[in-house]
C-alpha cells in the first residue's frame, strides 16, 4: 500500500520541523560528512552519495509507511539544525525490532548542547504518540554517546537491551505510547 503523504510541519518554541526538500541536500550532506556528527552513528563521515541515498530513504518512508524524518531548522534564523524522525530500516540486529518505529536524531555541531535535540525529539515523540497511539517505539544509541542517551531518557525512552550493531556496542531503548 502506498500513501500519498509528506511530513506534517511541526513547530516548537525555537524550531520548525518539516519534510525534506531538494534544497536541504547541501546542509544534510555537510552534517553527515562531519566526523563529529558520525562519531557515534556509523563511526565515519558519510559521502555525498550516501547522504543522497539517505534523503531518498526519508522520502520513501513517508510515501510507503506514513512516517519518516523531518529537517529541523531554527525558527528565527532558518538555520539548519539537523534531522529527526521515525524509520523502519529492517536492521539485522538481535534482538530484532522490525516493524517497530525507530526514533533517530542527528544535529549539526553548532546546534549541539543547546537543548535543540530534546526540543526536537520531544516534538517527534508527541507526534508519534498521536500517530502510533499506544504502540512501542525504539531507538538505538552507542553507549559512549552520553548526550544522546540523556535526550532519550528525557523523552521517555528506557534501556531494554545491550547488543552489537555492525560490530559496535549498542544500547536499545524503548518507549511505550500513552495508555499502553
Amino acid at each position: 500500500m502506498s500513501l500519498d503523504v509528506d511530513a506534517p510541519p511541526l513547530d516548537t518554541e525555537r524550531l520548525t520541523l518539516r519534510g525534506h526538500r531538494l534544497e536541504d541536500f547541501a546542509d544534510s550532506a555537510a552534517m553527515w560528512g562531519d566526523p563529529e556528527v558520525t562519531r557515534f552513528i556509523g563511526g565515519r563521515p558519510a559521502t555525498r552519495e550516501e547522504t543522497w541515498a539517505r534523503l531518498l530513504r526519508y522520502a520513501g518512508h513517508w510515501r510507503l509507511l506514513g512516517f519518516g524524518y523531518w529537517v529541523v531548522r531554527e525558527r528565527e534564523s532558518g538555520r539548519f539544525v539537523g534531522e529527526v524522525g521515525y524509520a523502519d530500516f529492517h536492521r539485522a540486529i538481535d534482538p530484532p525490532f522490525d516493524g517497530t518505529p525507530e526514533a533517530g536524531w542527528a544535529l549539526s555541531p553548532w546546534a549541539q548542547g543547546r537543548g535543540f535535540a530534546t526540543e526536537a525529539v520531544g516534538a517527534l515523540v508527541a507526534w508519534g504518540d498521536m500517530r502510533f497511539q499506544r504502540a512501542r517505539t525504539v531507538c538505538m544509541i552507542n553507549p559512549e554517546n552520553g548526550p544522546s542517551i540523556a535526550v532519550a531518557r528525557r523523552c521517555g525512552f528506557s534501556p531494554y537491551a545491550e547488543t552489537r550493531y555492525h560490530e559496535a556496542p549498542t544500547v536499545l531503548f524503548e518507549r511505550n505510547g500513552p495508555g499502553a
